[in-house]
């Protein structure tokens, strides 16, 4: 697939990135600490945490571990917020103008809605109240109510590729890619605060910092990463991936936050970075097409999805390299998704085989492939454990 690939993107830059979104390969100092202010507390559903990341973010819930960041995310460990949603699986049909509902016992689609133009990905809200589906081409935001799957009115938000929250809940930050902006809004209302420019192509996937000072962005078709400064709201790093024709896509942090991991589906595999510093990262391999991360629920294990080649690939956190590959029977193009409240079970987007892939994380098999609608993409899992959201399709703390 890797012609396929090179072929899109040069087409892309000579339209002069006209159709990034339409077509989008998904995707210090001082030694004071921040108590998390009475709204974050709150909507952290009152949970103490046991320590204090130095340095963290004013008002940011500081995660339970300094040695962990998923500690909040063990199985079943839902918030108050969320205990009593039911559990569904939620798909955003990028080419059908449509969301499917599936139910993880049945592994059965149960409901499928129309929003608008080009859904990518469905995101929980910081408080985790809502979940909102990005119209990439609609330009509007539609707000689904998980408790009850009633559909809300749409926001108009322009360009919404992607949406990621601030980890004090502040605010919702746009991944406008066709716009080449990072929006700042504000995380209920998505009022615009702060509108970045940048100047790298296609700003798609992100991930936060353990203190939450900083983020991490993959820009996709200049094969690019940039370091923002949260509380600033300003772009302080900007680096090409060492590869020629680089695009990367998810971004994820180890527990410990010592390593950055971003996959890339040109160089067909991670690339390995240290986030404070921002040093030039190493490539590690893992299959055609790398894609999604998804870290277990223990945080020993991160989950990869290689969609040019239908497989999973299996990364060992404590020594740092791959420990297995799992096989999609009869091939497949694994997207994003997320891990089942339990543990047990990784959801996939198929994005060009129009199903849904259900993964046992035991041993790798696959349990369902679930026929949805055309181009699947950033689907949800809803519930899953943690206090708070920092978007995407579930990043949990």
């Amino acid at each position: 697939m890797r012609p396929v690939y090179r072929a899109r993107r040069a087409a892309l830059f000579a339209a002069a990135i006209a159709l990034v979104t339409a077509i989008a390969g998904c995707g210090e100092g001082g030694t004071e600490q921040h108590a998390p202010s009475p709204a974050a507390s709150k909507a952290a559903a009152g949970t103490v945490p046991s320590k204090v990341v130095p340095q963290s973010l004013p008002g940011m819930p500081p995660v339970l571990d300094p040695k962990d960041v998923y500690a909040a995310d063990r199985p079943n460990a839902l918030s108050p917020v969320v205990r009593n949603f039911p559990s569904r699986v939620y798909v955003p049909n990028s080419n059908d103008n449509t969301v499917s509902v599936i139910d993880p016992k049945t592994y059965k689609v149960i409901r499928t809605f129309p929003v608008d133009e080009q859904p990518q990905h469905v995101v929980p809200s910081w408080d985790l109240k809502t979940l909102w589906v990005n119209n990439n081409r609609g330009h509007t935001l539609t707000p689904i109510n998980p408790a009850n799957g009633q559909v809300g009115k749409t926001v108009d938000v322009h360009d919404p590729y992607n949406l990621y929250f601030t980890p004090d809940g502040k605010y919702a930050v746009v991944m406008a890619s066709l716009d080449r902006e990072l929006v700042f809004r504000d995380a209920h209302t998505m009022a615009v605060r702060k509108t970045v420019p940048v100047s790298c192509y296609g700003v798609n996937h992100a991930d936060f910092s353990p203190d939450g000072r900083y983020f991490i962005v993959s820009c996709e078709f200049s094969g690019e990463l940039l370091k923002v400064d949260t509380e600033k709201m300003e772009v302080i790093g900007q680096q090409k991936l060492p590869f020629e024709g680089a695009m990367p896509q998810d971004v994820k942090m180890s527990p410990d936050g010592s390593a950055w991991y971003v996959a890339d589906m040109m160089a067909d595999g991670m690339w390995v970075l240290n986030g404070d510093t921002f040093s030039k990262p190493r490539l590690m391999p893992t299959g055609k097409g790398t894609h999604g991360l998804y870290v277990s629920r223990d945080s020993k294990s991160m989950y990869i999805s290689n969609r040019g080649e239908g497989s999973v690939s299996v990364l060992d956190f404590a020594t740092g390299k791959l420990a297995r590959k799992w096989q999609i029977p009869g091939g497949g193009s694994p997207d994003m998704g997320g891990v089942s409240a339990d543990g047990k079970v990784l959801w996939l987007s198929g994005r060009y085989n129009s199903e849904v892939y259900a993964i046992d994380t035991t041993d790798g098999h696959t349990i369902a492939k679930i026929p949805v609608g055309s181009g699947p993409h950033g689907l949800a899992v809803y519930p899953q454990p943690g206090r708070y959201s920092l978007g995407h399709t579930g990043i949990f703390r």
